[in-house]
């Protein structure tokens, strides 16, 4: 589960200075109709996977907020079908990692998690949530990535054939097709990846 380290002072304490406005979880629901425009116009499909990452906090009114959302994932899941999974990483960093053929319900299970630490006063803590997407030609992966403390997206695809390389041009080929659907960041030096520990695989993972 591998972060930049640029990604923490981005996504971390840096930039609560560099916000160009407040997140707004509702920002969230932009993906119910951000998914279908990747489907019907650039043949990216879901992966039924999404996941928000998040900084621990070492209390006990932090680890009771974070077994509210769990609790109430793991109960929404007969109704849903949304399958949660909560995991850490090397980073120090926590994750709800989300899996349902469903995306509408990704979104609104992303949406819940994130409003209710933010409820309970920890939405400084919110780093991001990331979309997982797939080429349906290529099987090549893409993200839509929502920097709470940027209150924007920006997407992320890596280059399946190297070794933490970027796909620019599918990168921009996403930011042209929904910038105005979603609010894309539009300083490109906070578009940070968030590369994992092993290729193929998940930042998450």
């Amino acid at each position: 589960m591998g972060l930049l380290s640029g990604l923490k002072s981005v996504l971390g304490m840096r930039a609560e200075a560099d916000a160009t406005r407040d997140a707004d979880p509702d920002d969230l629901f932009g993906m119910s109709t951000a998914h279908v425009t990747m489907e019907a116009e650039l043949g990216y499909e879901p992966t039924g996977d999404a996941a928000l990452c998040f900084g621990d906090v070492d209390s006990t009114d932090f680890a009771a907020a974070t077994d509210e959302v769990e609790a109430i994932l793991d109960a929404g899941e007969a109704e849903t079908g949304t399958v949660a999974d909560f995991v850490g990483d090397s980073h120090g960093y926590r994750w709800v990692v989300l899996h349902d053929a469903d995306f509408d319900d990704l979104v609104t299970s992303i949406h819940f998690a994130a409003d209710t630490l933010i409820e309970r006063r920890y939405g400084s803590r919110l780093l991001a949530a990331l979309f997982a997407f797939e080429d349906d030609r290529t099987g090549d992966p893409a993200y839509w990535v929502y920097s709470f403390r940027r209150g924007a997206y920006y997407p992320f695809a890596p280059d399946p054939d190297t070794d933490h390389e970027r796909d620019q041009a599918t990168e921009f080929k996403l930011e042209s097709k929904l910038d105005g659907e979603l609010s894309v960041e539009g300083d490109k030096a906070f578009w940070y990846p968030l590369w994992p520990d092993r290729a193929g695989d998940h930042p998450w993972e």
